[in-house]
């Protein structure tokens, strides 16, 4: 049994300090084939993504959340298109799958909720009914960048139900 995917899995943190250098065509394009392969309710795939690499529209997207300085800092950002009649469970997947395509080829990623999405609606140019709640930052990591630290996991057993909630 080849443990490295499940281990990729648990090791998966996001990192907000990147270098200034642009990702390469080749390593956004290995990014963007993982995001399209991303599972989907009933195959649907009512998601798209916009790659922001413009200082100025990186900066205009940052002003639509609240804890956005990673998207200031990163040379690539990809807002998450959830297209109408889309489900947002289905946007946190292909983020998810971004964020460990990102990870399999040395790219760091952090996640990041735009509040405002009225607001990013229209500095996106979005069609009428597609949302765009959340992002992902994307850059080479920065030498020395940690991911914060925010004191461990739960114990799975506060997590974990059977059954019922609370048994």
């Amino acid at each position: 049994m080849d443990s490295s995917l499940y281990d990729a899995i648990i090791g998966l943190r996001a990192i907000r300090d990147y270098t200034d250098r642009q990702l390469s065509e080749a390593d956004l394009g290995r990014i963007l084939e993982a995001a399209r392969w991303t599972g989907s309710s009933k195959n649907r795939q009512d998601w798209s993504w916009i790659v922001v690499q413009d200082p100025d529209q990186r900066a205009a997207v940052a002003e639509c959340g609240d804890f956005t300085v990673p998207v200031r800092n990163a040379p690539t950002v990809l807002c998450l298109v959830e297209e109408p009649n889309g489900y947002e469970f289905d946007t946190g997947r292909l983020a998810q799958n971004v964020m460990l395509a990102a990870a399999a080829i040395g790219v760091a990623s952090c996640p990041i909720t735009l509040h405002r999405d009225e607001q990013a609606h229209g500095v996106l140019g979005l069609p009428e009914g597609a949302r765009c709640r959340y992002a992902v930052t994307l850059g080479y990591p920065a030498e020395g960048a940690e991911p914060r630290r925010f004191g461990g996991r739960k114990p799975r057993e506060e997590m974990t139900h059977v059954t019922r909630y609370g048994e």
